[in-house]
């Protein structure tokens, strides 16, 4: 099927707007035929996942854009590097720290900017309902898709910077408003009040519903309203994580779900699937690989990159103490930045953390496994950390990842998730 171009498709794809956006047409539209598009559409920013190292053939790209003097045409941001680009402490014994480098800076000289980040929905100008962006990161396209009400695909390389070159995507999948339509709907009922306010919980149940929904748009019902974005992050990311979501709407909190027939649609759902508190509970025990009576060796809080509320959090927590492991605490330089202003980075210091920018802490080589289990309070560090690092993990709260990290030994309370409020 052919692809309806625009005049200025048509002047990108002739080189009158240069040649990096000639190359870069050529993807956006084997892609559009590919996804049976009938027409491009603009987009408002993009989020790239262009600029972390897999191999070679990235920096090689990055380089020929470079040399056809591309720039990208709309706002532009990078997810989390490799390496911790501006803490070369943490990179200095990664084998494609220089490479890694290399690609970060040819991204740069494109006009992206360097918040190299998981979570761009912390950065000022994050995309508005009803805008269509192209992101990339898995769990951030979920966020901006769900909490945002922003439009976007999961755009991979090299269509996501084809993308931001060119300004311009195939007009498919969740940028149509009949395809953001939920086909499933999970229904949580009878949980006590108690854990629906524990932290873990909303990482816990994001695991489940990755699992269960995988690509499929899906709708929750049964979460309290005003849940904080950090509970939808966490949630979204962990979901994204083991499946392909990519939009979930949660009833009376998201903004394209006020009610439940309007994140339908006004259809029936294809399935409605029950969730229970002993499912969750069986989840939550699935997220460790390790045993809690192992060594600890090492804390890792956060992940998606921490906001500026769970800085504060975890300030709150440490109280002056101080911590007998290395703990880990990842952000980006903008948040990172706020809570310098505030004092916070130096209690961390103070207290033994170290903050951890531009890169997620499964990732190249800051953390040692060889030390001892990992504890940390993400599911999605409790997803990738075993494949990526071989490491063994304990998912706990970030309270508990404190007292753990205080104590130099696994310290937990499952009072809320304790079996005698399961149903």
């Amino acid at each position: 099927m052919s692809v309806q171009l625009s005049a200025f498709d048509r002047r990108m794809c002739t080189g009158r707007e240069g040649p990096a956006a000639q190359l870069a047409m050529r993807f956006i539209i084997r892609a559009a035929e590919a996804m049976g598009a009938r027409r491009l559409i603009d987009i408002t920013g993009a989020h790239l996942i262009g600029g972390f190292f897999i191999g070679q053939v990235g920096v090689d790209l990055a380089r020929r854009l470079v040399a056809l003097k591309g720039r990208v045409r709309v706002a532009t941001t990078m997810t989390a590097s490799s390496i911790a680009l501006s803490q070369p402490e943490f990179a200095r014994r990664d084998p494609h720290a220089t490479a890694a480098r290399e690609l970060a800076g040819l991204y740069e000289q494109m006009g992206a900017r360097p918040a190299w980040t998981c979570a761009p929905y912390h950065l000022p100008g994050r995309p508005r309902l009803g805008q269509q962006v192209a992101w990339g990161e898995s769990g951030a396209v979920a966020f901006a898709n769900s909490v945002l009400g922003a439009r976007t695909n999961k755009y991979g390389e090299p269509l996501d910077v084809a993308a931001a070159v060119c300004g311009r995507v195939p007009e498919s999948g969740l940028h149509i408003a009949e395809e953001r339509a939920a086909r499933l709907v999970f229904r949580l009922e009878d949980f006590d009040r108690a854990l629906l306010q524990e932290e873990s919980f909303y990482q816990v149940l994001g695991t489940m519903l990755g699992r269960e929904a995988q690509t499929t748009v899906a709708a929750v019902v049964g979460l309290p309203p005003g849940l904080s974005e950090d509970h939808l992050a966490a949630m979204l990311s962990a979901a994204a994580s083991p499946g392909g979501v990519e939009l979930l709407h949660v009833v009376g909190v998201t903004p394209e779900a006020p009610t439940l027939a309007a994140a339908l649609h006004g259809r029936s759902p294809e399935d409605v699937i029950e969730i229970t508190p002993s499912q969750l509970r069986r989840t939550r025990q699935q997220l460790s690989t390790a045993h809690r009576e192992d060594r600890l060796g090492t804390v890792c809080i956060g992940s998606p990159h921490l906001s500026l509320r769970e800085l504060e959090q975890l300030v709150r927590l440490l109280a002056g103490r101080r911590v007998k492991l290395p703990v880990y605490a990842p952000t980006c330089r903008f948040v990172a930045d706020a809570a310098r202003d505030r004092g916070w980075l130096k209690v961390l210091d103070d207290a033994g953390v170290s903050v951890v920018l531009d890169t997620c802490t499964y990732f190249g080589t800051i953390v040692d496994p060889a030390r001892g289990a990992v504890m940390t309070n993400s599911a999605k560090w409790a997803h990738f950390g075993p494949g990526l690092l071989e490491a063994s993990v304990i998912f706990a709260s970030m309270k508990e990842c404190v007292e753990s990290a205080v104590a130099g030994s696994v310290r937990t309370d499952d009072e809320a998730w304790g079996a005698e409020r399961w149903t």
